[in-house]
């Protein structure tokens, strides 16, 4: 049951902006995570326009009592540029969604893909040694494909409409996990994992992200997609009797990431 959330003159303000911002989930779960944790700390959504980021940015170094800032979408490659150090996930993604206070600069973390594959992992699936198919290279799928490789899948295809973003990605993962990341399409078959990191199917009417009747028993597909709870992709895996992991896998795996991140209780490593 969460605690009753604490707001007083020390409770500790950590902004999540974003434009839009109506769609995020996060605010109340991280609030929620810090209120039963006993820390004095509260999520703020805040409505931030590309143009303004500079000036907010500048305002936000200036709130003594604000030592973290969760970013989403579109603000992440631009927030990349404002950290004074950024890990190497976050580098190789182009990309960061958590900045956190050092001194007098904010430090770069990109979460997504921990988050993705953490939820994976509570789901038994291990991509170690197996060849794996992302598909979205932006902000989130750039931290997902790190990730996925990181953790040791054999190869992993990408695939993006935008293929010039496909292809910077590629490089970059290349520099650090070396003839591992390769052009990938639609068709799943030959790979362990299966990984949507596309808004694909929160509108009706979306098209699948990959050829899901191509699917087999034994694969396991995930999605970064969390309304509908059950997305399309999800859906048509669990048909054709693959492992699954929704959206909701890795929303609820990040939220104790990041809510940890915030109050300290993790450091951001190198």
């Amino acid at each position: 049951m969460t605690q009753m959330l604490r707001i007083d003159g020390e409770t500790l303000v950590f902004p999540i902006i974003g434009h839009p911002i109506g769609q995020v989930k996060s605010p109340a779960s991280l609030s929620g995570i810090m209120a039963d944790r006993g820390f004095n700390g509260m999520v703020v959504p805040i409505h931030v326009l590309p143009g303004d980021l500079p000036g907010w940015l500048a305002q936000a170094r200036a709130m003594q009592n604000c030592p973290g800032i969760v970013v989403t979408v579109p603000h992440k490659g631009a927030c990349l540029d404002a950290c004074a150090r950024v890990t190497d996930r976050a580098r190789a993604s182009g990309a960061v969604n958590i900045m956190i206070r050092e001194g007098g600069d904010w430090i770069g973390d990109a979460t997504d893909g921990q988050g993705y594959m953490d939820g994976i992992a509570a789901e038994g699936f291990d991509v170690a040694a197996k060849p794996a198919l992302l598909v979205g290279t932006g902000g989130a799928g750039s931290a997902i494909a790190y990730e996925i490789l990181a953790r040791g899948a054999s190869e992993l295809a990408l695939h993006d409409i935008d293929t010039a973003r496909r292809d910077a990605l590629i490089a970059r993962l290349n520099d650090r996990f070396p003839g591992k990341a390769r052009v990938g399409g639609t068709d799943p078959r030959g790979f362990a994992l299966v990984a949507n990191a596309t808004p694909l199917g929160m509108r009706e009417g979306d098209p699948l992200p990959v050829q899901t009747d191509l699917l087999e028993p034994g694969q396991f597909v995930a999605d970064v997609v969390t309304r509908p709870a059950i997305p399309p992709l999800i859906a048509a895996a669990r048909a054709k009797g693959c492992g699954t992991m929704p959206g909701s896998g890795m929303f609820d795996a990040q939220a104790v990431l990041l809510a940890e991140l915030l109050m300290g209780v993790r450091k951001i490593a190198p």
